[in-house]
């Protein structure tokens, strides 16, 4: 008898004969008597009458096919379940990429059919119900895909664009990612096949495969839960709404943000919400408990105790700015910089700090090595030379393996060879090369 296949319509999807071990393509046979797993046969081995084991050729047997209407004529039950596929592999709505994977039906028919047989009909009532009852609720819990309107097309950003590189390569239209975490996990699933002839070893083993895959994919959606839950897709308008809290808060919620996960988004943001407005609360005792000890008594005076207290500030500074210019008060440039630094305070502009030689000549200040590549794969003297000399760290690691490498091939290495090596400022060379004479990294030819 016809039967609906419980296959996809792949062809690789199915398992292969168990004659002549060729995938198989409908029409095929199916044995009724032999199981509980599947004996399935190609056309040409029924024919011929092929028996293996218990399976013999006058068996009840089955024709698996899915050419046959189901819900109306003009669709094959292998239609309806390409029509299914399509819906979840392109997004419900997409239309146009629905018909495209089909071929078979255009963008209205696959309209059409799928909204009066699957959406319009009355058979599905209860289930719609059910699940429109279920999206409410998912609703409420903040369980969703980025929320657009209905009559809206979802945003598609292209693959390589700026947008979808801030989103994780986020897909709106199918709530979904382009790479998944573990995104291989199906690889070591996807040549196993249970038969008859297992051993119970080999049948335990394939049994253990298919449960870590299961693991697997209860992580993988454990991480897209936390993500959606916690509005972690959009990574720089999270880091925007970030910034909106004072740095000791920033600090504090950089350092609670791994606990993110055993609480849900909503707790977690009224612990970092508490935690701001105790911060502030703080500083705004402190702030009240210094007017009490200064004798203050009303808001007015409070406002003039501010007003002076900056201006006491401002003279501080410009004394402690007079006795760092002290030591250079013989030198006519030292002093005349220093009144430009005092009229740069006067008037509000902060002013720049350079160092006076007692020659006269300005030399630049040290490199600021804040941030720079490689900076943590220095000593504390690497970097001190570093910010002297004015080298990136990435170029002194370079230039640093190169003499190593001329040393140890020469047995031993000259400021002449050191400098033809690199090929940068013959001082900077030198300060480097007795640099590492002294810290033992080199010696000398």
């Amino acid at each position: 008898m016809d039967r609906l296949a419980s296959f996809g319509n792949d062809p690789f999807d199915k398992p292969p004969c168990r004659g002549c071990s060729s995938y198989l393509v409908e029409p095929y046979i199916k044995c009724a008597e032999c199981g509980p797993s599947p004996f399935l046969l190609c056309l040409q081995c029924f024919t011929r009458g092929y028996e293996y084991k218990k399976h013999q050729s006058d068996h009840k047997y089955e024709i698996m096919t899915s050419d046959f209407p189901v819900l109306e004529p003009g669709w094959t039950a292998q239609e309806e379940m390409a029509l299914l596929e399509a819906v979840m592999d392109c997004g419900f709505g997409n239309w146009q990429d629905v018909a495209y994977q089909m071929r078979t039906k255009t963008k209205e028919e696959c309209e059409g059919h799928y909204m009066k047989n699957f959406i319009n009909n009355p058979l599905f009532s209860s289930t719609l119900l059910n699940l429109r009852q279920m999206e409410d609720h998912l609703s409420r819990t903040a369980d969703t895909a980025i929320p657009f309107k209905p009559t809206d097309d979802p945003p598609r950003p292209s693959f390589d664009s700026q947008v979808s590189r801030d989103m994780a390569g986020y897909m709106p239209a199918r709530a979904d990612f382009m790479e998944e975490f573990d995104n291989y996990a199906e690889w070591d699933l996807k040549d196993i096949d249970f038969v008859d002839d297992d051993s119970d070893i080999l049948h335990a083993l394939k049994v253990a495969v298919v449960d870590i895959y299961h693991s697997r994919l209860k992580e993988r959606q454990r991480r897209k839960k936390i993500i959606r839950d916690h509005g972690l897709i959009n990574l720089r308008k999270f880091q925007i709404l970030e910034r909106r809290y004072p740095k000791e808060v920033q600090d504090l919620y950089d350092a609670m943000r791994r606990f993110a996960r055993v609480v849900g988004p909503i707790e977690h943001d009224k612990f970092i919400e508490s935690h701001t407005l105790e911060f502030e609360l703080r500083r705004e005792i402190r702030r009240l408990q210094e007017y009490r000890r200064e004798g203050i008594q009303s808001f007015c005076g409070a406002k003039v105790y501010e007003r002076v207290k900056r201006m006491r500030e401002d003279e501080r500074r410009k004394r402690n700015m007079l006795c760092d210019i002290l030591q250079y008060i013989h030198d006519s440039r030292a002093c005349q910089q220093w009144l430009h630094k005092q009229a740069a305070i006067d008037a509000g502009i902060t002013p720049v700090v350079t160092t006076i030689t007692t020659s006269g000549r300005r030399s630049a200040p040290p490199l600021n090595l804040t941030g720079l590549p490689g900076t943590e794969k220095l000593n504390e003297r690497e970097k001190e030379l570093c910010q002297v000399v004015r080298l990136v760290p990435g170029a002194y690691l370079e230039y640093k393996q190169a003499l190593l490498n001329e040393c140890r091939r020469q047995g031993g290495l000259r400021l002449a060879q050191a400098r033809s090596l690199i090929k940068i400022d013959v001082n900077k060379t030198r300060k480097i090369y007795d640099f590492l004479i002294k810290e033992g990294y080199i010696n000398k030819a």
